[in-house]
């Protein structure tokens, strides 16, 4: 089993001791959180809580995730970079594809792309894209984004983005850069099944592994077979029995704030760190 440590909502100036620690303690990565605006008066409810309302305010920090993982990646020699989520169609094909490459070359080669397609209307009306159809737009756009990842050159003739041969500027990543997809929906379960992981958002063990059997179904309907990544979040899971559980059921990756076990939701720099420490003696290495 893999841990992964959660980047989401804390201050910018933290996330580098944070790397730091988790890098030596033997966590597998970090992950990081996406928004660009917080818009005061939301036009689509907040899909991931009981009555729409946000989990974070407007003064939660979020840094852009690719530039993070540049940063980080010169203060860490194995530590991962990937995102909870990374909202794709919000964004440019090349611009995205740009970003990401740039922090694969920085790191090494270290990052993994985890996406979503996003719920916030506003945000993608700012950002000058379009929310309508933006499942089958990201779709095309990871097409669009492995053949700019190749370091070739290549055409696309799509039903968004339609071009002729050119190639991304280096940077490129030395190897294929995993994606990931985030989401409980069905659509969301069919998009992982259809790329090379799934994440879970903050659910049950059982609803986790309802979620991975439903992509279990798909991919055998695709015929998709080989290595398939799961990073999971489970609220009843917090020690070695629940995460074996988990293993078992599929699940290779926790995603976790484990300074929450000994301290609570801190926000005391130093409590996160000693609480990432702890855990890593408590568990991770007792796991693996």
């Amino acid at each position: 089993m893999k841990f992964v440590i959660s980047g989401a909502f804390h201050p910018a100036d933290h996330l580098v001791p944070m790397a730091k620690a988790a890098d030596e303690a033997g966590y597998e990565a970090i992950s990081f959180s996406d928004h660009v605006v917080y818009p005061e008066t939301l036009d689509t409810p907040y899909p991931y809580t009981e009555d729409g309302s946000r989990r974070y305010d407007e003064n939660t920090d979020f840094p852009d995730a690719w530039v993070v993982a540049g940063a980080l990646s010169s203060v860490t020699t194995r530590l991962r970079f990937t995102t909870n989520v990374f909202v794709l169609p919000m964004r440019n094909p090349f611009a995205a594809a740009k970003a990401v490459a740039t922090a694969a070359a920085l790191s090494n080669d270290r990052v993994t792309m985890t996406i979503g397609v996003g719920w916030s209307n506003v945000e993608f009306e700012l950002m000058g894209q379009e929310f309508r159809r933006r499942g089958a737009r990201a779709d095309e756009m990871i097409e669009v984004m492995k053949k700019l990842w190749t370091g070739e050159m290549v055409d696309h003739e799509g039903e968004f983005y339609r071009f002729d041969r050119l190639k991304l500027t280096p940077p490129h990543p030395a190897k294929p850069i995993p994606i990931w997809v985030g989401g409980i929906s069905d659509l969301a379960l069919k998009r992982a099944a259809r790329n090379d992981g799934w994440l879970s958002d903050l659910q049950t063990s059982a609803e986790i592994l309802e979620c991975i059997e439903k992509v279990r179904c798909y991919r055998a309907e695709l015929g998709r077979e080989g290595p398939f990544d799961v990073m999971a979040s489970a609220s009843d899971a917090g020690n070695i029995e629940r995460y074996e559980r988990l293993r078992e059921g599929g699940v290779n990756h926790i995603l976790t704030m484990p300074w929450v076990f000994y301290h609570g939701m801190t926000d005391e720099l130093e409590k996160k760190i000693d609480g990432l420490q702890r855990f890593a003696e408590d568990v991770i290495a007792k796991m693996n």
